[in-house]
């Protein structure tokens, strides 16, 4: 005969026996603790004390570590990028003669660009990567909590869609502004000229670039609306000086002395590395109606073809002035016709 006090820990124990496992596939430390235990509630607070939370920080982890890893990978590619992928002819001429030995340059001149750029792609290529990794770790926290992730990336995708076709110029801007950095069409301190605006650029992003003209005024170009880019700034510059004589001149003499004007500043100690080629006389560039028109050309180093315009221009004038020859001057022919005197008398009055 069973004890009355026994009964209700036999039935108690029954009911216990007869609990189900509440534990999903791949849940192992609530199955562990149910094939231990074969208690639920036991089984159940495990997964969510110790279980859950021990996922989601692995989560973390691991997304810090691939986002790390991802990084490295940028920087090594960056630093690859600053010493250039194919070798640059123009940059080790330059470099390696008489401007890189002027300006004691030890490595070539398109060096720091290289570096600036790379440094733009890749501060760009981090932040996609950040953006990517987070999100992927933020859809897989929140399917570890037990939501279905279905209808969150469905939901995604359609407000996706429905952005990209509301601003469609703002994802040009940005395409653009992607593009534009990473073919190098200009950078911060380059002299563009972009159509409806032209000056240095001070900041370039992915939707608009800023720069200011001669006149001081700062322009906002998006990025999106540049049809053409035109760089007077990349690798080198050439400074093209029409000067005018009059048709009365000897042409093999006005040749002569400008070719000795440029050589003369081509050899100047202070113009060393900024005129990079021997100048050229090209010669007669046309007959125009007020003169003769020569042409000289002097390749210069970057953003430095003006002032060695103003200086040729004035070494010009000097030597023509002692060497007896005339700039061309304007010249007109004006007719001018007098109108008949009001006192004048008939002829047959005279008679």
């Amino acid at each position: 005969m069973l004890h009355p006090l026994t009964t209700p820990i036999m039935a108690m124990t029954e009911v216990s026996g007869s609990e189900t496992n509440p534990c999903d596939t791949g849940e192992d430390l609530c199955n562990l603790t149910w094939e231990q235990t074969g208690d639920s509630t036991l089984a159940t607070a495990a997964d969510w004390v110790v279980g859950k939370p021990s996922a989601l920080l692995g989560l973390i982890v691991i997304g810090l570590v691939v986002r790390w890893l991802l990084h490295r990978l940028i920087d090594r590619i960056v630093r690859r990028a600053e010493h250039g992928m194919l070798p640059d002819r123009v940059s080790r001429a330059i470099s390696g003669g008489r401007m890189g030995a002027a300006l004691n340059l030890r490595e070539d001149p398109g060096y720091t660009r290289r570096a600036q750029r790379a440094a733009t792609m890749g501060s760009l290529l981090k932040s996609i990567v950040t953006g990517v990794v987070l999100t992927v770790v933020t859809l897989m926290f929140i399917s570890e909590l037990g939501y279905d992730i279905g209808p969150l990336i469905a939901s995604a995708g359609i407000i996706g869609v429905a952005i990209g076709f509301g601003s469609q110029a703002l994802v040009k801007d940005f395409l653009s502004g992607i593009f534009m950095i990473f073919e190098d069409q200009y950078g911060v301190g380059d002299v563009v000229d972009l159509g409806e605006a032209s000056g240095t650029v001070e900041a370039v992003s992915l939707r608009v670039t800023r720069l200011r003209d001669v006149n001081g005024t700062v322009w906002y170009v998006r990025n999106g609306e540049i049809l053409r880019v035109g760089n007077m700034s990349q690798n080198w510059a050439r400074t093209v000086l029409d000067v005018t004589v009059g048709y009365t001149e000897d042409l093999v003499t006005v040749r002569r002395v400008l070719q000795e004007v440029a050589h003369d500043l081509w050899e100047d100690e202070d113009f060393k590395g900024l005129v990079i080629e021997e100048p050229e006389v090209w010669g007669v560039e046309s007959l125009g109606v007020d003169g003769i028109v020569m042409r000289v050309t002097l390749k210069t180093a970057p953003l430095e073809q003006w002032g060695v315009a103003r200086e040729m221009r004035e070494r010009v004038k000097a030597r023509f002035q002692h060497e007896g020859i005339n700039l061309a001057v304007a010249q007109r022919v004006m007719w001018q016709q007098s109108a008949p005197s009001a006192a004048s008398t008939d002829p047959s009055e005279e008679a």
